[in-house]
């Protein structure tokens, strides 16, 4: 093993449609690896950056449009939505992840490449290939060591939000459920990265099948 490989932090994601707790076993894992003396990079998409702050803006609220009505927006057509993700991913893995990793951190991302081929190849009726092709392009191939796909019917996660939908998480009972299915797919795929997590069951449950596994992945030969 080289030193870069010895060196190479872990790169761990958080997928799932809105309202499944993503961000609550996010912060936990953070404060667990923290007390077991790792440095932790918490980040997310999109937003992970300046400029991803600013994409995000556009992606989850729409373009402001001069109109007399301040909550009126321009429709984002499919393929700039997707150019748009790609860019807020190739920034992020630019300024954040990929530095993070070559210190030897753990990197823990809330959102990822994997949610671009949910949201916008089940959802938006893209082709999985293109998203995929554009993705990779814009990280230089980087996948994630550790993807955990918390699971839930959706029509249960939306009643967890306590907040109004954003434009992504208004787009319909269909639209999520297709989402849904598409990330279960994603998972089937690639089983040796992701792990499938039922987020129906109590913080704690959720929190410990996490740890668990992380215990494993973080034992496990990375490649550089």
């Amino acid at each position: 093993m080289t030193d870069s490989e010895h060196m190479r932090g872990v790169f761990i994601t958080f997928e799932g449609v809105d309202g499944v707790g993503k961000t609550t076993q996010v912060e936990r894992l953070r404060d667990w690896l923290e007390s077991s003396g790792h440095e932790v990079v918490v980040t997310r998409e999109p937003g992970g950056t300046p400029l991803g702050k600013a994409i995000r803006g556009l992606l989850l609220h729409g373009v402001p449009v001069d109109s007399a009505d301040s909550s009126d927006s321009a429709d984002i057509a499919p393929r700039a939505e997707a150019l748009l993700f790609a860019a807020d991913r190739a920034q992020h893995v630019a300024e954040v992840i990929h530095p993070a990793l070559e210190r030897g951190a753990v990197v823990i991302s809330d959102r990822y490449i994997d949610s671009s081929l949910a949201y916008q190849a089940g959802g938006r009726e893209l082709t999985a290939e293109e998203i995929r092709s554009l993705s990779m392009w814009a990280t230089n191939g980087l996948l994630p060591d550790r993807t955990f796909l918390l699971d839930m019917d959706p029509a249960l996660s939306h009643r967890r939000l306590g907040r109004a939908e954003d434009r992504m998480e208004a787009a319909g009972d269909d639209f999520q459920h297709r989402t849904r299915r598409a990330f279960l797919d994603l998972a089937d795929a690639e089983p040796d990265r992701f792990r499938v997590i039922d987020a129906s069951g109590t913080v704690d449950a959720v929190e410990l099948a996490i740890r668990t596994d992380i215990e494993r992945a973080l034992a496990e030969p990375r490649n550089p």
